[in-house]
């Protein structure tokens, strides 16, 4: 049976300010008893655009439209990750909110942002996919995640880069990524606010260049 649940992402009481306008909060619809070929449909009918974003995990479908903070966050990480990527020589290639999906698992989601190391024509899914928490509430991402067969999950939230590792088919939080080691998640969250987003590259840029090399 199909049931429905539009879920605010945002709540007030008497002791606390008002909610955000919409354009700061996400927004959430959520579909229960959905079978694979509904998810499947859904996904056709929306085509390529990505308005809005959806998550399957065994029957519960999540629909979400990302708020313009939402957007401009995972904006401003990704183009932090990518020059990082530049000025270290790594060879990085971004995908989007690439759809994954598993009939099998009866899994599909679409990250903010992911990203293979190497060839992304090649890859069945890519190695690292990125997060960001704006709003709380919704399915959980690592649970649809480890069996679509992404390496790493990084999470941003509450001002931090954390590192989820796929280990014996289920996510280790870990201090830095294995994939690139070297990244300093200190480092990024320095710039992930504060001024626009290209002050923020040729922040992250100089800052690169002033840090000795380690040995």
């Amino acid at each position: 049976m199909l049931s429905y649940d539009a879920m605010p992402t945002a709540t007030a009481s008497a002791r606390s300010p008002a909610p955000p306008p919409a354009p700061a909060i996400d927004q959430r619809v959520f579909l229960h008893g959905m079978s694979w070929q509904a998810y499947e449909a859904l996904l056709a009918w929306r085509g390529e655009k990505s308005a809005v974003r959806m998550t399957y995990l065994e029957g519960e479908l999540e629909l979400m439209t990302p708020s313009r903070s939402h957007e401009s966050l995972k904006k401003r990480l990704a183009r932090l990750v990518e020059a990082w990527a530049e000025e270290k020589g790594v060879a990085l290639d971004g995908a989007g909110s690439w759809t994954l999906k598993s009939e099998q698992a009866e899994r599909g989601a679409e990250p903010d942002e992911c990203y293979v190391l190497g060839d992304v024509e090649q890859a069945t899914a890519p190695d690292i996919a990125i997060e960001v928490v704006w709003t709380r509430g919704g399915i959980d991402k690592l649970e649809v995640y480890r069996k679509l067969g992404v390496r790493e999950v990084w999470i941003w939230a509450d001002g931090a880069l954390t590192f989820h590792l796929l280990r014996g088919g289920r996510y280790v939080a870990a201090a830095r990524s294995e994939l690139l080691p070297k990244l300093d998640p200190t480092v990024i969250a320095r710039f992930m606010s504060g001024g626009t987003q290209t002050d923020a590259v040729r922040g992250l840029r100089r800052a690169l260049e002033r840090r000795p090399a380690k040995r």
